[in-house]
Order: structure tokens, then sequence, then C-alpha cells
């Protein structure tokens, strides 16, 4: 019986852990921005055609080349 309250009594501890680790993590910001992530990969190909780069296929062969555009 006495395990019992042990184990209460630590699984006490660690949530009170969590809580305390996500109530400090929500005051300094981390849960700020949750729509940009998700829909950063959609936007890939436009950073890399903002920065002047454009990828190219070698007709010879399979490799992929990049080649700044001019």
């Amino acid at each position: 019986m006495s395990v019992l309250v042990l184990l209460i009594g630590a699984s006490l501890i660690v949530a009170l852990g969590f809580l305390f680790g996500f109530i400090w993590s929500v005051k300094n910001g981390q849960f700020d921005d949750d729509y940009t992530p998700s829909v950063r990969m959609l936007f890939d190909e436009e950073t890399k055609a903002a920065s002047g780069l454009k990828i190219k296929q070698s007709s010879s062969s399979k490799t992929i080349k990049k080649v700044k555009q001019v």
C-alpha cells in the first residue's frame, strides 16, 4: 500500500513539472505563430526563385544542376 502512495506522489511531481514547463513555454511565446510553420513547405519554390537560382536538368545525364539566372 505504501508503494501506491509513493507512485502517486512521484506522478504528481512529474505532472507538475510538465505543467510548469508548458506554462513557461506559453509565457515565452513558443506558441505565438501556429500558421506559418504549417504552410512553409508550400512556399519553398518561391524562395528559391526569389534568390535567383534556377534548377536545370541536363539532357545527356540525369544530374540536376543549379544555374544562376542572369
